[in-house]
């Protein structure tokens, strides 16, 4: 089930978190979205969305295969950290 996003908290690989709020489809394609806020100050907006298979990919860093984005708790505070 790697390919489910469930709603929550979410790092980063390069730090900052986010709070993911649902997927959705794009209307002309049907591509799935992941839709979510970023939680830090940003001029260029605070809602985004990504196509759902880059959201989920792992990148290299230093070497290191990590995911892209990591679940880290549900909105309320509940955290796996």
């Amino acid at each position: 089930m790697k390919d489910i996003v469930k709603g929550g908290l979410y790092q980063h690989y390069k730090g900052m978190n986010y709070i993911v709020h649902d997927t959705v489809r794009h209307s002309e394609t049907l591509e799935e979205l992941v839709y979510y806020e970023c939680l830090y100050e940003n001029d260029l907006g605070k809602l985004w969305v990504r196509p759902k298979e880059m959201f989920l990919e792992t990148v290299i860093i230093d070497g290191v295969e990590t995911p892209r984005f990591k679940y880290i708790g549900d909105q309320k505070g509940n955290s796996r950290l």
